[in-house]
């Protein structure tokens, strides 16, 4: 105010009685108050919250690192801080798309069997060493050497590897394969570091614990328990990162040696967010603790009952039975009982995340829920009669066959709750079905690669870049092939090769879709359900989104974005902060701030 305006609001007051002046001067203030609550009111309505740098965020996670190497990651914990620490030429975003990291740009020959990248200039691995063509070379040919034993070999046979310069290097493909750019995420070493280290000491090399990379996030500090083990990994974001620096600025990962201590921390508020949990204390938690988020989405893994039409032909070769047993599974009940609902249905080998939305014509259909009577309708339509213990048979060129089948599961908790919901379905109908348990870790050698089973229930991994060959092509009955089903259609047959080797992935898609219609006709396995990823994570932490993910340690793929700290600013300019501006905004920021 001037001193103009207050002397003549003086002069005003000045004729008021002390009462009338007290009286002014309250409604004054309470004028002036009122029009500071309008302005703040408005500002508020008009202003909008946008990520902030800064911030913490810890994370529990069971198990403990070992191997925090892309060559050599298998562990959840070790998967976890390679995503992290690690980048590639191409990298995942959420919702599935492959977008540049370390490479600028790339282009694929007219017969796709070359792929040429160029880097991006000026990227940098952690300790500011400059990433060239050199460390790419390097990388891939330490995954292709025997000796390294990695497990990403397989991936990289039959590419050859070519330095064209320091920014441009070519891939070269013996025949085409379209997924071949997911190959192209692997995060790479160093070179200047791993080099001197001979290929059969890689694995000993204290760089698989004290990592070097050049992804979101960099090593700042351990912490180790009594024996050594790395108890804690304090990451801090790093600011040259080439898909733009990380809002939150301190990541911390903790491990525990089992889920109970890890749901301890979890519940004492020493950890933000957990995933090794099961589904019963998943659905626990969404109720007793408003402060945590619940987050799930479906794995592309499809649970299945297979069946081996060479151990018991005289019953599965029936198709109205495997029709029967298939039509009388309660999917939901599944889900609800084993899962806690945190599992999606499926009656298909395709992922439910992939469906596809065609013509009708190429669309499969659902299989129904039967009552348990019209199951066995169906089975006496068939010929089948109920003996006098109960358990149907039918006699076939004088031959007599019991609906009698084992079922073989790996015991695990969730699939040992399965089979017995399944085996008491199936015996409601009036088939006789045993469970056969057997140690997860001599499952693959004794029962599953010689295929020693009748009925097996089992997972197939399915992966991001669907390729069914391996698990439905006739060529793959026989181990080291995964096709547990025993199946062979020339149909079938002829739409999975074409599939494999079309770029297209609607092209590809309708292939499957035509497939998928065949192994509903034929009928070789039951499609129970994809169990979710499920994810707890405090509701402090903005930002985050799963999308499609195939493995645990793909929920960071969009780390980035996350958040815990945000500012206001006018709605207008919100863009400002969006992340096409990348590092250097959220750089800006962060100086301003200190």
């Amino acid at each position: 105010m001037s001193v103009h305006f207050l002397s003549r609001i003086r002069r005003v007051t000045h004729t008021f009685s002390p009462t009338e002046q007290v009286l002014f001067w309250i409604f004054s203030i309470a004028l002036l108050w009122s029009l500071v609550g309008v302005v703040v009111d408005a500002s508020s309505k008009i202003m909008v919250p946008i990520p902030r740098p800064g911030g913490e965020f810890t994370e529990g996670i069971v198990g403990y690192p070992r191997f925090i190497n892309p060559l050599f990651a298998l562990s959840a914990a070790d998967r976890d801080m390679t995503a992290l620490v690690y980048s590639g030429l191409l990298a995942y975003e959420p919702d599935g798309t492959l977008i540049p990291d370390l490479a600028q740009s790339y282009t694929i020959s007219a017969d796709k069997l070359q792929y040429t990248f160029t880097l991006k200039p000026d990227i940098t691995f952690h300790d500011g060493t400059p990433i060239t063509a050199d460390d790419i070379l390097f990388t891939i040919q330490r995954a292709k050497d025997p000796a390294i034993k990695s497990p990403k070999r397989a991936n990289w046979e039959g590419v050859t590897v070519e330095k064209r310069s320091d920014r441009d290097i070519v891939f070269s493909l013996r025949q085409p394969f379209p997924a071949f750019l997911e190959n192209t995420t692997l995060g790479i070493l160093p070179s200047h570091l791993w080099k001197p280290i001979d290929p059969e000491q890689f694995i000993f090399s204290d760089l698989n614990i004290l990592p070097v990379g050049s992804g979101s996030y960099r090593i700042d500090a351990i912490s180790r328990d009594q024996s050594g083990r790395p108890r804690t990994y304090t990451l801090k974001s790093y600011d040259a990162y080439a898909l733009g620096m990380p809002y939150i600025k301190t990541l911390t990962l903790s491990f525990y040696a089992n889920e109970e201590s890890l749901l301890t921390a979890l519940s004492a508020g020493d950890i933000d967010a957990v995933n090794a949990i099961t589904p019963t204390e998943a659905r626990a938690l969404s109720v007793s603790n408003t402060t945590l988020a619940i987050k799930h989405v479906p794995l592309p893994r499809i649970f299945s009952v297979f069946f081996n039409q060479n151990k018991n032909a005289g019953l599965f070769a029936n198709k109205e039975v495997r029709v029967a047993l298939n039509n009388i599974i309660d999917r939901d009940a599944i889900i609800e009982k084993v899962f806690s609902g945190y599992a999606t249905p499926v009656d298909s080998p395709l992922p439910p995340n992939v469906r596809l939305k065609v013509d009708a014509s190429v669309t499969a259909s659902s299989s129904p829920l039967w009552t348990i009577d019209q199951a066995k309708q169906s089975l006496e339509k068939a010929g089948w009669k109920k003996n006098k213990d109960g358990i149907y048979e039918k006699t076939v060129k004088k031959q007599k066959h019991l609906l009698q089948f084992s079922l073989s599961v790996p015991s695990v908790p969730e699939l040992k709750a399965t089979a017995e919901l399944l085996a008491a379905m199936w015996q409601s109908i009036g088939a006789d079905v045993t469970l056969k348990f057997f140690d997860p870790n001599d499952f693959s050698q004794n029962v599953l690669r010689p295929r020693e089973y009748e009925a097996l229930l089992f997972g197939e991994i399915v992966g991001r870049d669907i390729d069914l060959f391996a698990f439905w092509h006739s060529s793959q009955r026989n181990d080291p092939g995964l096709n547990i089903a025993l199946y062979t259609n020339i149909k079938a047959d002829k739409l999975l090769s074409e599939a494999r080797t079309i770029d297209n992935p609607t092209d590809r898609l309708i292939r499957y879709t035509k497939f998928e219609d065949e192994i509903k006709k034929d009928i070789p396995a039951i499609f129970l359900y994809s169990p979710d990823f499920i994810y707890i994570i405090d509701t402090k932490v903005g930002g985050v989104s799963l999308g499609r993910i195939t493995t645990p340690a793909e929920r960071f793929l969009g780390i980035r974005d996350w958040y815990t700290d945000t500012d206001r600013v006018w709605e207008s300019l919100q863009k400002i902060g969006n992340r096409t501006i990348g590092a250097p905004w959220r750089q800006l920021i962060e100086n301003i701030r200190q």
